[in-house]
């Protein structure tokens, strides 16, 4: 089964393992990450579950829509490897996917 590591922003990281096909998002909000508030449930229409994908896995992702694209220029300290966690999906290629969690979604 697929894992994914969260970095917290204080450093603390936390391995979770989810089914092939989940997003990060789910995985966050199934094991109590509050940093990911996804406050539409993923749909990929507010930036609250903006995530920092580490910069070894950023190349392995299908590239951002233009529509998440859209999202993440109003996310509060988005940063050339910042993705909305609704949008990327674990697979087995993904398998240790490393996601830093930011201090806040506001």
């Amino acid at each position: 089964m697929p894992t994914v590591e969260f970095h917290f922003h204080n450093g603390d990281t936390q391995i979770v393992h989810v089914s092939a096909g989940t997003s990060v998002m789910q995985a966050a909000v199934s094991h109590g990450f509050d940093a990911v508030l996804a406050q539409c449930g993923g749909s990929c229409a507010c930036g609250t579950c903006h995530v920092y994908i580490d910069d070894a896995w950023i190349g392995k992702l299908d590239a951002a829509t233009e529509n998440e694209k859209n999202m993440i220029e109003f996310v509060a300290n988005s940063a050339p490897n910042s993705r909305l966690s609704c949008q990327v999906r674990v697979t087995d290629e993904l398998d240790g996917i490393v996601v830093h969690l930011p201090e806040s979604q506001f």
